[in-house]
């Protein structure tokens, strides 16, 4: 038996809850403390012979099943009774055959209403760091965002090792953000072709059950279609169908399910896109994820598109150039026929695209010329007359196709403005295959309409600077890579999902760790910035002058022509007065004058009159004087003569 009394008093309404508490520390720590203050137990008690104890010292508390009760009475009558048992044991240990192996970086998030509170808080966490080493990261990451709560000033970072999120705290080694105003409008780029890299994606294959469930899928259904799809991207140099992935049969669909897989897991994570655009080969990825054709008729497109264009169109070159559309236009006139503007990616950013001949001819001119062209590491040339043989076999494809209403707008690249109805039709991506891209068009369409969030959807961020070179100097946009090559899956998604946070993103974190076995663990709480809310009633007092005669109660014998042989003496008390500290007197926030001011101005009365000693006797106050708000009170004492 034991008491919360003793400890903390009497606390009327929340003596239960104390009580409450302290048992469950009790049941955590498995010790029973002493009954404070009591060294003896009263012998009248006679509980000697019962199974009731009082503990005079700590005493553990073994056993594997721990109940407690705790009794809260109420002098009225109140009579509440809780039966508290422990919390059962939590057993990390999870059947590794039935989740996915774990990822090696974790996402940190913190956040506080203000800036000041969120250095506090990052303080917290690095002391915690030092203290508590043996918690797993992934608990503290999974805490962090699922129980607490999300406000305006935040912070993110990547880690390995709690002891690494430790030292990027210390370090300020950390992405933070204000959330200011409306949710930013975010568009998905889909990256096109020359992105491409044997073992893109593998960490998440073998990590991401959403990402391994997708490339599966996209896997069964490209077989038909003669594309071994795992081969391609995760098998090992010198396996079968390895280095085969530069082949324009195989990339097209291989970027196609990569992209898409990707696009499900930003997705599946609460972070879905206002808008999509790809680049060549990447529109095909986002008219699907907006609805335009499903995933069996996307790839089926995709794959014969690739396959349509190695088998029947000869191969080519294609050139980077830095010049404006005028300019590249003006270089290869001298070639028009064999030579064409394939995409216009930035405002000094023109792609050219023709055979081998006439562009070995136009890299000697623009040697001569000075302009530094960059050729590419492509086998045909894309969205030039070269692609006209095969156009005839593409639209009986087309037209297999089943188109929907896109759900999500596709800013096209044959237009470089939002696609109208003319992107369910089999026309318009015939006149995809021939047209040049029209990059710099759609993301000047994509910022007039007030997106400012550019998530790049592909194995390496290319789109990104394309993207930034099109917007005014001035303009604040967040680009956002989801993998980079040479760099760990993880690590980079996350980085980019953690800036999209604290930028006011909101993180559908339920979803986001629902494979893996996580458990909440104790963390530092918010540190709250202590702030005095009392309200202050004393008001600015305007000094007055006395006469040295007066005293500040009593005041002065009054004058008057009377001849009742009263001696009647009249102050101002209260407010604005030299008797202003009465105030702070207060009942029930009423100022009340106290009642030795009575007996003060009587006893000094006396003094004022009498000659001789005298006393106060049977003093009886009838009435409170009350005095009043921002006023002072005038007040007269009157003495009479006895009889």
């Amino acid at each position: 038996m034991g008491s919360v009394k003793t400890n903390i008093g009497h606390l009327e309404a929340a003596a239960g809850i104390a009580g409450f508490i302290k048992t469950v520390l009790v049941l955590q720590y498995r010790e029973i403390p002493p009954h404070l203050n009591l060294k003896t137990i009263n012998p009248l008690l006679e509980i000697a012979a019962t199974p009731l104890k009082i503990p005079t010292e700590s005493v553990p508390w073994p056993g594997k099943k721990r109940l407690a009760g705790v009794s809260s009475f109420g002098f009225s009558g109140t009579n509440a009774h809780v039966v508290l048992e422990e919390a059962p044991a939590i057993d990390p240990v999870v059947d590794p055959g039935v989740r996915p192996p774990e990822r090696l970086f974790h996402l940190l998030t913190l956040s506080a209403k203000t800036p000041e509170a969120l250095r506090d808080l990052v303080g917290r966490y690095v002391t915690y760091q030092e203290t508590h080493p043996e918690i797993p990261l992934a608990d503290v990451c999974f805490t962090a965002y699922m129980g607490r709560s999300h406000f305006t000033h935040r912070l993110a970072l990547v880690a390995g090792s709690l002891a690494d999120a430790g030292e990027q705290l210390r370090t300020i080694n950390y992405t933070a953000g204000e959330v200011r105003g409306e949710r930013s409008k975010t568009a998905f780029l889909f990256t096109g072709q020359g992105s491409q890299y044997v073992g893109m994606g593998r960490q998440l294959y073998e990590t991401a059950p959403l990402f391994r469930q997708i490339i599966d899928e996209c896997n069964t259904i490209l077989r038909i279609h003669d594309v071994p799809l795992l081969d391609l991207l995760y098998s090992d140099a010198g396996e079968p169908n390895s280095g085969l992935l530069d082949q324009t049969v195989y990339t097209q669909p291989a970027l196609f399910s990569l992209e898409y897989a990707l696009a499900r897991v930003w997705q599946s994570w609460g972070v879905r896109p206002d808008a999509v655009m790809g680049h060549s080969v990447g529109e095909y990825v986002a008219a699907c994820v907006a609805g335009v054709f499903s995933l069996e008729d996307g790839l089926k497109f995709i794959a014969a598109r690739g396959r349509l264009m190695q088998t029947l169109c000869e191969t080519g070159d294609m050139l980077a150039l830095p010049v404006n559309e005028e300019k590249a236009l003006e270089i290869i006139a001298p070639f028009a026929e064999v030579i064409s503007i394939a995409a216009i990616n930035g405002p000094a950013s023109v792609v050219v695209s023709g055979t081998h001949e006439a562009m070995e001819k136009l890299s000697a001119i623009l040697a001569e010329t000075g302009i530094d062209a960059k050729l590419l590491s492509v086998s045909h040339a894309f969205h030039s007359a070269m692609m006209e043989p095969m156009l005839v076999e593409f639209q009986k494809v087309a037209e297999s196709i089943i188109y929907f209403a896109p759900e999500i707008p596709v800013c096209s690249n044959v237009t470089g403005k939002i696609a109208t109805d003319e992107i369910t039709t089999p026309a318009y991506w015939v006149r995809h295959v021939r047209d040049p891209v029209h990059f710099a068009s759609g993301v000047e369409s994509l910022h007039a309409e007030g997106f400012n969030t550019f998530l790049e959807v592909g194995p390496k961020p290319v789109l990104l600077g394309m993207a930034g070179q099109c917007l005014p100097d001035d303009a604040e946009a967040l680009w956002l890579p989801s993998l980079r090559e040479g760099q760990d899956d993880w690590r980079q998604l996350l980085q980019s999902l953690g800036e999209w946070y604290t930028r006011g993103g909101v993180v559908d974190w339920k979803s986001f760790d629902k494979d893996q076995p996580r458990r909440k663990v104790q963390l530092p709480t918010y540190p709250f910035q202590r702030q005095r809310y009392w309200i202050d009633k004393a008001p600015l007092i305007r000094p007055i002058t006395y006469s040295q005669l007066g005293h500040p109660l009593l005041g002065q014998e009054l004058q008057l022509a009377d001849t009742d042989n009263k001696i009647r003496f009249e102050s101002r008390i209260g407010f604005s007065s030299a008797s202003a500290y009465l105030m702070e007197h207060r009942i029930f926030d009423v100022a009340v004058v106290p009642g030795v001011v009575y007996l003060e101005m009587g006893w000094m009365a006396g003094v004022d009159v009498l000659d001789e000693s005298f006393s106060i006797r049977e003093v009886s106050i009838e009435q409170a004087m009350l005095l009043p708000e921002n006023q002072t009170a005038t007040v007269q004492l009157v003495l009479s003569p006895e009889g």
